[in-house]
């Protein structure tokens, strides 16, 4: 007998089961606004002509309740405890990521239509609207997971379907130094940086392990310290006792009641911060934040889509811009709210590490550049340029003992 592989559908590929009887059994349920139980199932079998075994019926059953209850077939990829992101591009190409690089699986869905119905009902979940009119989303499930999906036309081959997995816990530094992600005795340095106070944000490319690596820097927090977190999408999910989480909202389809992260981050700091801690800086937001780790807030935090720590205060000065502040403006809010930049990557193999640990300074013409202070190598951190200011700030912020 053959085993069924994770994630695929334990009735479709049995004897005279396929998907044509899967959408009939599924239409006369959904005409009688009925839950798919054994007797039902049943009995719409027998009204399609098909007499199948007790095993066959509990299949279909299996398949509905999957289909209709969860993420389908992608139910046991999404559980699984090494699984971080699951893409769906066609209806037999589903990939996950386990932490090195996208590898295929052996999951298939029926057809194109059972991918387009899986997205529209996981919008739903997520109180967000897919269909023609609106052919994608970009929402967060109940559960975390963050689903993002594109119907066709816009998506030529046809609904693309992208699952980003939050994890119940922060991850500990230690375990991102047994991972690989941050090097030997490299969790002694970043320690340094959040007992001294300073400011900083992590950069890095899509799926390069920001969030998760600036959740277990939060997690280190001292357990007196009130942490409040604005995202775009809520994934922070720090260890720790005192956290105040806010999150954004889109406008409804009146195009009233939006919430924008600029708009949280000035409730933030009405709401006595310790830590003040942007999910993503990507927009007018950048402009408070700067504001506020410059009155009296230290120990602030964030992240930031950046391809290598030197581009960061270019990327902030193109934010900025957007919210009407000028370059000489930006630069110097920047050099007195910002400490330190922790670059995040991916290599060729698909893992994640710390490649760089940069401060900021002032060059000639007096605008903020990035000095590499630390890089990433197999047996820890490389002292660079900039490690003795790094030393310096991490000391002055610690204070007398």
């Amino acid at each position: 007998m053959r085993t069924i592989g994770r994630g695929e559908d334990p009735a479709a590929d049995r004897p005279g089961i396929g998907g044509g009887l899967l959408e009939a059994v599924r239409g006369r349920l959904a005409e009688a606004g009925a839950e798919p139980t054994p007797a039902r199932v049943a009995m719409a079998l027998r009204a399609e002509g098909r007499l199948l075994g007790d095993a066959e019926v509990l299949g279909v059953v299996s398949a509905l309740r999957s289909e209709m209850t969860g993420s389908g077939p992608l139910e046991p990829l999404i559980t699984a405890p090494d699984v971080t992101d699951v893409l769906v591009t066609a209806p037999d190409e589903v990939w996950v990521d386990r932490g090195g690089g996208l590898e295929r699986t052996p999951v298939r869905f029926a057809d194109e239509a059972a991918v387009r119905r899986l997205a529209q009902r996981l919008a739903s979940v997520a109180g967000r609207r897919l269909d023609d009119a609106r052919p994608w989303v970009d929402a967060r499930l109940p559960d975390g997971t963050r689903l993002h999906a594109v119907l066709p036309p816009v998506a030529v081959a046809g609904t693309c379907l992208s699952l980003r997995v939050l994890r119940p816990r922060a991850f500990t530094l230690a375990e991102l130094v047994a991972a690989g992600t941050v090097p030997p005795d490299g969790d002694r340095l970043l320690r340094a940086v959040l007992d001294a106070r300073l400011s900083f944000l992590i950069s890095g490319g899509t799926g390069s392990g920001k969030t998760t690596l600036l959740s277990s820097l939060l997690s280190l927090a001292g357990p007196a310290e009130r942490l409040v977190l604005a995202e775009d999408s809520a994934e922070l999910r720090p260890d720790h006792p005192h956290v105040v989480r806010l999150e954004t909202r889109p406008a409804n389809q009146e195009g009233a009641g939006r919430v924008t992260l600029r708009d949280l981050v000035r409730q933030a700091l009405r709401m006595r911060p310790d830590r003040l801690v942007v999910g993503e800086v990507r927009g007018a937001e950048v402009t408070d934040l700067l504001a506020a780790l410059n009155t009296g807030h230290e120990g602030g935090s964030g992240t930031v889509h950046a391809n290598a720590p030197c581009d960061v205060p270019a990327r902030l000065e193109a934010l900025g811009s957007t919210a009407g502040l000028d370059r000489a403006a930006l630069h110097s809010q920047l050099a007195a709210a910002l400490s330190v930049v922790l670059h995040l990557v991916r290599d060729r193999s698909g893992r994640r590490r710390l490649a760089q640990v940069d401060v900021l300074e002032r060059d000639g013409d007096g605008f903020v550049v990035t000095v590499p202070a630390a890089a990433w190598s197999a047996g820890g951190f490389q002292e660079a340029p900039g490690w003795r200011r790094l030393m310096n700030l991490c000391e002055r912020g610690r204070g007398p003992e």
